[in-house]
């Protein structure tokens, strides 16, 4: 019995280390809440600190991209409700990318609100299994989440239409393999504005760019990606982090009555730029030491 209990507290030991070292992992500014707000239009932010989550609002319903973590479904539908609309009006849920940050709580969104599920071909069957299907962090538990059935499978340039509100997908691929960016033409009294939220252009620290066998095609798509990204017209400029916008510095901007803080052409293309030559630096780096 002794022994029994010895082997026990040993295995309960290694378990919390365990658990620990994977709740360390998430960044604190994932789930830090922030205020819900309008953005222009009808688009408006429902996210945390740091993940970046919008609300699309037409009379026939909502669009809700990004699920963010699952714990983070409570905060979401707080915020949504906080701006005065029904979580369970979400008809249609989209995502960034299939990582975890970004889509594990979609199978609790999809419970609550009944919302379609639309996600880019190439990362459903990542969505599907859970996680377990990601060229780099499929065999990874801690990168793993609640696998869900997709309702729409989206292809590079496919439009999703809610009412008058119409979204166009962009397959911009390399950080998965399905990264998507989401364009807008967004109405905001007289004008319109073309609204760009990127979907992530980030080569992960353990990414190979070169002679990689589960994702042969990684360096040309993220180089595709770019030349995407870089033929966009955009206006405001939004993302699947708050980080890549300055999210932070342009609430408070508009909390003090500037109304184009979140307008910046030029922001956008000065982070486009910086990421295609972290990628450019890192592809010559790799290709060097081969």
């Amino acid at each position: 019995m002794i022994r029994h209990n010895f082997i026990c507290g040993i295995f309960l030991s290694v378990a919390l280390v365990f658990v620990a070292q994977v709740a360390a992992q998430d960044d604190p500014a994932w789930s830090k809440p922030f205020p819900p707000f309008r953005i222009a239009g009808n688009l408006y932010y429902v996210g945390s600190e740091d993940l970046a989550s919008y609300l699309v609002v037409t009379p026939q319903g909502n669009i809700l991209i990004n699920s963010n973590l699952e714990a983070n479904v409570p905060q979401l539908q707080k915020n949504v409700e906080h701006l005065g609309f029904r979580f369970n009006d979400t008809k249609i849920l989209l995502i960034s990318h299939a990582h975890r940050d970004h889509c594990s709580g979609s199978a609790l969104v999809k419970k609550l609100t009944g919302a379609q599920y639309f996600v880019m071909d190439a990362d459903v069957p990542v969505v599907e299994s859970g996680g377990k299907a990601d060229f780099q962090y499929g065999a990874r538990p801690d990168m793993q989440f609640p696998p869900v059935h997709v309702d729409h499978e989206l292809h590079d340039e496919e439009t999703v239409q809610l009412g008058e509100t119409v979204l166009m997908a962009h397959l911009t691929a390399g950080h998965t393999k399905g990264t998507t960016t989401w364009t807008m033409d967004l109405k905001d009294g007289n004008k319109i504005y073309h609204v760009v939220i990127v979907g992530g252009q980030d080569v992960n620290p353990d990414y190979k760019l070169v002679g990689n066998s589960t994702y042969s095609l990684i360096a040309d798509d993220f180089a595709q990606g770019f030349e995407a990204l870089k033929s966009f017209p955009c206006d405001i400029f939004l993302g699947a982090h708050g980080s890549y916008f300055d999210l932070e510095t342009k609430y408070a901007r508009m909390k003090k009555g500037d109304k184009d803080a979140f307008i910046d052409p030029i922001g956008y293309k000065n982070y486009i730029d910086e990421r295609e030559k972290a990628f450019q630096t890192e592809l010559a780096k790799q290709s060097a030491s081969k």
